[in-house]
């Protein structure tokens, strides 16, 4: 069987998927707001292409969640930071996405960013860093969180699918992370990320020229 199929989506060509057993904040949007309140684009954003509804809160994970269950739909969650947004995330992201019926991205906030990434991260506030993702067509919704692990997220969302990174082994991921999945019933896939595509590469490079 084509390994690139699972679950009846494709997923995109290079990615060898590896199976296993918000706070939001963006100008005070809070879940389920169709506008970016206090934003002046906000009207022309209404006509079709607002896509700041799909940032949501914590508290509507257990709605979302129970929903999808009553409807037979697979959830997928994935998470991390997504500071400065490049091909290899959205390849990542498409990847995960295929493999279920919605894609929610929990986010890291400011705070738990500098934590795992140095106090020069992140380049981007989380509201932006959620609108952006917000806006890609394969993710489903968006939530920030403030811990620098996602155990407590991850309780919360309780995922068909929980999605990490090929650079993770079930020996390496979090074990907290690993039991909140598990024990509501998830099973953890990995998938590769795309080889030299990574935002301290961009920093890097950037800060050469």
């Amino acid at each position: 069987m084509d390994n690139r199929w699972k679950l009846g989506r494709p997923v995109p060509t290079g990615f060898g998927v590896v199976g296993s057993e918000a706070k939001n904040g963006y100008a005070g949007i809070r879940g389920g707001s169709s506008g970016l309140a206090g934003d002046p684009g906000s009207e022309m954003l209404r006509g079709g292409m607002d896509t700041a509804h799909k940032i949501i809160s914590p508290e509507a994970f257990a709605a979302w969640r129970e929903a999808a269950k009553a409807s037979g739909k697979v959830w997928v969650v994935t998470n991390g930071c997504f500071d400065l947004l490049h091909a290899g995330h959205v390849a990542y992201l498409e990847a995960a996405r295929s493999l279920g019926d919605a894609l929610l991205v929990g986010l890291n906030g400011d705070s738990s960013v500098r934590e795992l990434k140095g106090p020069t991260r992140p380049l981007n506030t989380e509201g932006d860093r959620a609108r952006v993702l917000a806006a890609l067509e394969c993710v489903s919704a968006v939530a920030t969180f403030p811990e620098k692990r996602a155990v407590r997220f991850l309780a919360a969302a309780r995922p068909d699918i929980y999605v990490k990174g090929g650079d993770y082994t079930l020996e390496t991921i979090d074990p907290e992370e690993r039991r909140a999945v598990e024990s509501g019933g998830g099973r953890i896939v990995f998938i590769p990320f795309l080889p030299g595509r990574s935002t301290t590469g961009l920093v890097a490079k950037i800060q050469t020229l």
